[in-house]
């Protein structure tokens, strides 16, 4: 009998151990395949594409998207604040990540090759609380079908959309959904001064027919005929042209807003090496030629190639945005705008 207990408890002994070898390597694989949460409000179709390109280099590290428009997710960041769900953001408006930096919402990082990027796509301090990846400029998408069935002609300015004729024919986005929403505001603000922005918009507001919460709607509806003028962003108008929408690209004469797509780490995040390999991989040229795909502008300099029908002009047109005026303004704009002209908003 005593020899049977010493070796059943030697069996045990074994056993345990064993198991804990076990759950040992399955511990050290489980750290090594790591697993990031991501907020962006790139564009849904684009997600699976950036995803396994990242993917391609770090295969054990998968990627939770939750996505949703510029002001949904920036949102979403501040009420968060105190108990963060996020790891990292890839593709939010500089203006927004801005934002969340004077909250000290975001771990500064310097991702590795930061000195090979275009410097007005990097935060100026040191090390950067973000570094940008492409820009996205504000335009007019003109369907000339419908243009024509109601007798319109192309405006030329932005203060041009506010005549009589383009009445109940304009639709833009929301400033408080949408990040090319706020781009337009902010730059108008900027463009035409405190008084004059307000009296602009007020104008405008006359012809708008309804605000929609996502910046490329206003030119997929002009796009499908549905309007005969979205105010959008240029890229989606010259994507939409390219499947052969019946679209005019127009650049306002006064110049046009942008903003930029950026990505940074969530302060508190426990997964800190992971989401900094993330980010070092977000700045590389592979990542670059990825966002040309989708933008004509990127954060690495010689990687942009021409895109089809985006506006030749366009690069000289874009205005001296004052970015930290737009984010230290933020909130006070977009209640103003929602005070004064949410009542034509779609419903969320």
């Amino acid at each position: 009998m005593k020899l049977i207990k010493k070796t059943t408890l030697a069996s045990l002994f074994s056993g345990l151990m064993a198991g804990v070898a076990v759950f040992a390597m399955s511990s050290s694989m489980a750290v090594s395949a790591g697993e990031l949460t991501v907020y962006t409000a790139v564009e849904a179709e684009d997600l699976k594409k950036y995803a396994a390109k990242f993917n391609e280099d770090y295969p054990d590290i998968k990627i939770n998207w939750v996505r949703d428009s510029t002001g949904i997710v920036t949102a979403k960041l501040l009420a968060e604040k105190n108990n963060p769900q996020a790891d990292v953001v890839w593709g939010l408006a500089a203006t927004s990540l801005l934002l969340l930096k004077s909250e000290g919402m975001l771990e500064a990082y310097s991702p590795k090759g930061v000195e090979k990027l275009d410097k007005k796509f990097v935060d100026k301090s040191t090390p950067p609380a973000w570094v940008g990846m492409d820009a996205w400029v504000a335009s007019v998408c003109y369907n000339t079908v419908e243009a024509a069935k109601n007798n319109l002609v192309p405006p030329k300015t932005w203060k041009d959309l506010t005549k009589p004729m383009y009445k109940g024919m304009l639709i833009m986005p929301n400033p408080n959904s949408s990040g090319t929403g706020f781009l337009d505001v902010s730059s108008w603000l900027q463009l035409f001064g405190e008084d004059g922005g307000w009296k602009y918009m007020d104008a405008l507001h006359e012809n708008i027919a309804r605000y929609t919460h996502s910046g490329s709607k206003p030119c997929k509806l002009a796009a499908a005929g549905e309007i005969p003028i979205g105010i959008s962003f240029a890229f989606r108008g010259a994507k939409s042209k390219a499947k052969g929408a019946p679209l005019e690209i127009i650049v306002p004469e006064e110049g046009v807003g942008w903003d930029m797509e950026a990505t940074a780490i969530v302060a508190g995040t426990d997964n800190l090496k992971d989401a900094q390999t993330l980010v070092d991989w977000s700045i590389t040229k592979k990542a670059n030629v990825m966002y040309n795909a989708g933008y004509a502008v990127v954060a690495y300099p010689g990687v942009a190639k021409p895109v089809k029908f985006f506006p030749e002009n366009l690069l000289e047109k874009m205005i001296p945005n004052d970015f930290e005026f737009a984010a230290n303004n933020r909130k006070r704009i977009l209640t103003e705008w929602q005070k004064r002209y949410d009542g034509k908003s779609d419903p969320k």
